[in-house]
């Protein structure tokens, strides 16, 4: 059974509309390296070229012990349930009173 894809392999030039010339390895250099585009495939090396639009997370907000509090709690923004030592943990994203975006931080469920 023959890989239906093979590659990946420079395009040299765009021929037409419909075509485009590759550079050839070795072990393919008795093909004609001219095929229509409708056999071409995309080659993505990292998810930020699959996906190029795509924001990237900032920094995650750090995890706080209760005697580390800034303050009173303005704002639950989110929860998350996260696996440590083998149990599932909730946790949630707070921001404090007179705090900014920048300072908001993980609060365990547990945490009094």
């Amino acid at each position: 059974m023959r890989d239906s894809f093979v590659g990946p392999f420079n395009i040299i030039k765009l021929i037409g509309k419909n075509a485009v010339e590759v550079k050839l390895t070795e072990e393919f250099s008795r093909k004609h390296p001219v095929f229509p585009v409708s056999l071409v495939k995309p080659n993505f090396q990292t998810e930020e070229d699959k996906f190029p639009c795509r924001r990237r997370n900032p920094t995650p907000p750090e995890i706080v012990e209760v005697e580390d509090f800034p303050g009173p709690v303005n704002k639950f923004i989110r929860a998350r349930k996260i696996r440590l030592n083998g149990k599932d943990k909730r946790q949630y994203l707070v921001r404090f009173k007179n705090q900014t975006a920048d300072k908001d931080k993980w609060l365990a469920e547990d945490a009094r």
